[in-house]
This record gives structure tokens, C-alpha cells and sequence, in this order.
């Protein structure tokens, strides 16, 4: 199951706001937040944000538990831009860009049937070493 949130025309530069979304990608939902507070940069403030909406959409919409999910994806395009310019000398004009972003953010549910899988698989191998341990005394 997939949970996803999104915030549209971010006034921050969608190259900015990446330097952090690669902070915090593959991670729990709790480490994430926990770094997006620490971080100082304005791209964390809107990762924030939008991380916030996505568990409340997973808690409130499907009854999830914020301790089961984790970020599967986090997407940062470029929005629109703003076209400035900054005014010269002898009448002249030098433009640029105010860019903005769009941000999405996928959030999954941990499984919890790999994690029984593997648990199954070591106790069934920690039998089989004791049988086969228990053949080897009785064949002394």
C-alpha cells in the first residue's frame, strides 16, 4: 500500500530542496523527521511539511500506524519560474529565474511477512544444526 502527498510551486529551487530529500531517502518515517528538524536549509521546511501530510494521510485516510511506514520515493521537479531582472548600468537589464518546485512523496508500509520469513528461516536452521548435531552424538 502506498501512501502519497504532494506540494506544488514550492518557492525554493527544486535543486536545493534535492540536496535534502537525498538526505532522508530509504529511511523510517521517524528518522526522517527527526533529521528534516535539525537540518537548516529551506527545502527542509517544505520536506516537512509535506512529510507531516503524508502520515497524516496514512493515519487518518487507510488507519495505519506511523511506526510501520517508511519512505519508498521522494520526487523533486522543477515548477515555474519567475522571470526578474536586475537592473544595470547604461540602461541595460541582466535577467534570471525565480524557481520554484513541485514535491511528492511516496510513503509504503514495512512487510512484515519478510521479516517472520527470515525469522522462520533461522530457527528452522538452528533445528536442523540440533538434529543434525544429536545424529552425529548418537552415531559415536
Amino acid at each position: 500500500m502506498e501512501i502519497v502527498a504532494q506540494t506544488k510551486s514550492v518557492r525554493v529551487s527544486s535543486r536545493k530542496v534535492r540536496l535534502v530529500a537525498d538526505a532522508i531517502r530509504k529511511l523510517s518515517v521517524q528518522d526522517a523527521i527527526k533529521a528534516l528538524e535539525v537540518i537548516k536549509n529551506r527545502g527542509a521546511y517544505s520536506l516537512e511539511k509535506t512529510l507531516k501530510s503524508a502520515i497524516a494521510n496514512a493515519i487518518n485516510n487507510v488507519q495505519l500506524s506511523e511506526e510501520t511506514l517508511f519512505i519508498k520515493s521522494i520526487d523533486v521537479d522543477n515548477g515555474s519560474a519567475l522571470k526578474r531582472f536586475h537592473a544595470s548600468t547604461r540602461g541595460r537589464i541582466h535577467p534570471y529565474k525565480r524557481r520554484s518546485s513541485h514535491i511528492r512523496i511516496t510513503l509504503a508500509v514495512k512487510s512484515t511477512n519478510k521479516v517472520q520469513a527470515v525469522k522462520n528461516k533461522e530457527s528452522a536452521s538452528v533445528t536442523s544444526k540440533a538434529t543434525t548435531v544429536k545424529k552425529w552424538e548418537e552415531d559415536k
